[in-house]
């Protein structure tokens, strides 16, 4: 079981803990947060290769003391190629969520760490490219031991992933997926970063990895281009926030479901639960969240289109939303069942700057496709596109897709600062609400509010009906309860399962002093600088 951890100068928390060392190390050198946030993401790009990489996208909060957060956004849009046409023709019905026609976005991640890079500058930062990816480069050549929960996750998955290119030559040596704790080695994604830390981060778009890069995926039949990547840039735009009690909340905007996570805790803020870990604590954030959803799977899409989201989380709305849920009866709303293996992260320093940032390739190995020169695993984000042009999110080149993805903040009027996230789909707002009523509304410890028994609503994958499942530890009279009310309850076998996510969280009081916890889900730590 994680404890809590204390620390005053500073604290990294990741879902592996050498990407959390790599971070705090930066700090104890004099780095700053967002240089120390820099360094465990290219860390935890190459160690917990199955959940994120740099072929995949990132969205950072960055908060200074006194100021309101940044945020930036580092998704790609679809390639191209990636015509609702050209699907079709090929005889798909619904996007492919596997292979080279599953890898249709651009990678954006990396043009974040590059605009994260140069605003960490301007604000006093000292290091440069090659220092803060030093360590990630490290374990790449000298190998990496499989975490229980990549070689579980290869072995799942070996009959789909197996015959994607690149695929079984990287991750499967031998024909056949690792044991948890095989050395794993990266020699051509060291290469990549090593030409990322001499040339620059834009290198990646604009250079000769790009220029591989794009080979390597015309080469595959993919749909994403050289001047798809050319164009691709990380922007600086406006955090969405709400104002709870004692509290603002930050989330990021379109395409991200920011929105929907914001809401569940601005409804709940509302039911006027008094006591956390009883029936009216979990009945109201599972009946929050499919009002959240229902919100979400409405509205939410690429920004152009999105509109302002701002309405919607005004009192009014989240007066009149809270005042349709029934805290006796579970309402028979549908939705959900968007999957996703990501990764949190979290960085406080000793001067109050904060970072909360999210890193992923979508599914687990993303599309699975393994750019052989650079070593990359391109994600499969297209795959929340639809093929239906009247859709929400239909597939278009140049469009951004919905995202799961969202990386949470909250600066209170007591002066305490709280960094934290989790990874998992449509998980990710459930969790987080989770994680913030225990700890911030009723009391529980940090470590205790992480490592509590979680639920998780919506459908499974191939189910016509929305469920609930619960972890075996939730209390079974509080089971019960749920059912009496109308809940379809699924109580699964794991105590600790890995579909409840890997959350993350720090929090920085007024006087300085940090306390952070990672998940026991997990192979994390919180390392203090």
């Amino acid at each position: 079981m994680s404890e809590t951890v204390v620390g005053e100068k500073g604290m990294v928390v990741a879902p592996h803990r050498a990407a959390a060392e790599a971070g705090a190390a930066i700090l104890r050198e004099g780095g700053n947060a967002v240089e120390a946030m820099l360094a465990a993401a290219a860390t935890i790009a190459v160690v917990y290769p199955h959940m994120n990489g740099i072929g995949g996208d990132g969205f950072w909060l960055i908060r200074e003391p006194g100021r309101t957060p940044r945020y930036i956004e580092a998704c790609g849009a679809a390639g191209s190629g990636a015509t609702i046409g050209a699907y079709r023709e090929k005889g798909h019905d619904r996007v492919p969520t596997r292979g080279p026609d599953a890898a249709l976005t651009v990678a954006g991640a990396v043009s974040g760490w590059a605009l994260a890079h140069q605003f960490a500058a301007s604000l006093g930062g000292r290091f440069d490219r090659r220092t803060l990816v030093e360590a990630a480069i490290g374990h790449a050549r000298a190998g990496v031991a499989v975490s229980r929960s990549q070689a579980r996750m290869t072995a799942e998955h070996e009959a789909e992933l197996a015959p994607v290119p690149g695929f079984a030559a990287q991750f499967m040596p031998g024909g056949k997926a690792p044991a948890t704790g095989d050395a794993m080695r990266f020699e051509r994604l060291a290469d990549t970063l090593d030409q990322l830390a001499h040339e620059g981060f834009e290198d990646f778009y604009r250079g000769d990895v790009g220029a591989t890069i794009a080979a390597d995926l015309a080469e595959a039949g993919a749909p994403v281009t050289r001047a798809d990547l050319e164009r691709q840039e990380a922007r600086f735009r406006e955090p969405l926030s709400l104002r709870i009690a004692g509290a603002t909340l930050y989330n990021a905007p379109p395409p991200t479901q920011g929105a929907a996570s914001l809401m569940i805790l601005g409804l709940f803020e509302r039911l006027g639960v008094a006591r956390g870990e009883g029936f009216e604590h979990v009945h109201g954030l599972v009946e929050a969240t499919k009002r959240a959803f229902q919100f979400r799977d409405a509205r939410i899409t690429d920004p152009v289109f999105a509109g302002d989201l701002a309405p919607y989380l005004s009192d009014r709305a989240l007066e009149r939303e809270a005042a349709q849920i029934d805290m006796r009866r579970a309402a028979a709303l549908g939705g959900g069942g968007a999957k996703g293996d990501t990764v949190w992260l979290g960085a406080i320093d000793a001067s109050g700057l904060a970072v909360s940032y999210i890193q992923s390739i979508f599914w687990e190995f993303g599309s699975g496709l393994t750019l052989p020169r650079t070593g990359i695993v391109w994600q499969n984000r297209g795959a929340s596109f639809s093929l239906d042009p009247r859709a929400l999110n239909p597939l278009e080149p140049g469009r951004k897709p919905f995202h799961t993805l969202n990386p949470p903040l909250a600066r209170f009027d007591d002066g305490r600062v709280m960094s934290y996230g989790t990874m998992g789909g449509d998980g990710q707002p459930q969790f987080q609400a989770a994680l913030f009523t225990r700890h911030v509304r009723f009391g529980m410890d940090l470590a205790e509010a992480i490592a509590a028994p979680r639920w998780l609503w919506g459908k499974t994958w191939g189910a016509d009906a929305a469920g609930l499942r619960v972890e075996s530890r939730l209390d079974a009279d509080l089971v019960r309860d749920l059912e009496r009310a109308g809940h379809r309850v699924e109580v699964l076998a794991e105590p600790y399962a890995d579909l409840m996510g890997h959350a993350g969280a720090i929090v920085r009081r007024a006087d300085g002093r940090l306390f952070g916890a990672s998940d026991p889900r997990s192979d994390g730590a919180a390392v203090a600088g």
